[in-house]
């Protein structure tokens, strides 16, 4: 068994820097988001970032769909990734914080390719139309098989999806009660695993990235 390596900040920082560093649009609206206080908390890690747009690049993503845009840092990423005539459907259910990723869609060139969508994203994903290549989903957690059971099947043979936040600080293993079991985390988890339309690996960047392949 090989071994693993403790990813520290000041490892996580060499990694993003020797990958796919932030430009200064991306840097921009971290820097803003982070200026939030609590609630940026929300935040995409910039490695994710780097990993989304090339995944939407390997995969030749035209159409992507996203469940929790926040202030749009995940969805410039990978609206980063599609060809010029490109789309990706943004569901949200904050017309604030997301019209703070508005601003730098339009200034990175990409606002274009963005459908923005405000409303409960339940409902809004039981309305999507058509098959899509890639989703990447970051919403309320209790919520994500829900949105599993809705999207697998507009996602097209050897389409992807990703799911934020799986590892819940690590609290998925190990003896938790109360607020500190994360319960919709742990069922979510077996819920997918045991799946036979799909494949799925959890990554440990952030705080875990579940990769999903439909098969």
């Amino acid at each position: 068994m090989g071994s693993q390596v403790l990813v520290t900040d000041e490892l996580h920082e060499y990694m993003v820097a020797h990958g796919m560093p932030l430009d200064e649009i991306a840097s921009d609206l971290v820097a803003e988001t982070n200026a939030l206080g609590g609630v940026s908390e929300m935040l995409t890690t910039p490695d994710q970032a780097g990993l989304l747009t090339t995944l939407t690049r390997l995969v030749g993503a035209r159409r992507a769909v996203e469940i929790g845009t926040f202030t749009g840092f995940s969805a410039l990423a990978i609206s980063r990734g599609l060809p010029a005539d490109g789309e990706l459907i943004c569901l949200d259910v904050s017309d604030e914080w997301t019209s703070i990723g508005r601003r730098y869609w339009e200034r990175a060139g990409v606002a274009d390719k963005i459908d923005l969508r405000i409303g409960d994203a339940h409902e809004s994903a039981a309305k999507l139309e058509g098959e899509f290549d890639l989703a990447f989903v970051d919403a309320e957690k209790p919520g994500y098989t829900d949105y599993f059971e809705q999207l697998v099947p507009k996602i097209r043979p050897n389409g992807i999806l990703l799911f934020d936040n799986t590892l819940a600080g690590g609290r998925v293993v190990g003896e938790h009660t109360g607020e500190d079991d994360p319960v919709d985390r742990k069922e979510f988890n077996a819920h997918i695993a045991a799946d036979e339309r799909v494949d799925v690996v959890i990554l440990g960047i952030g705080d875990g990235l579940t990769l999903v392949r439909k098969r």
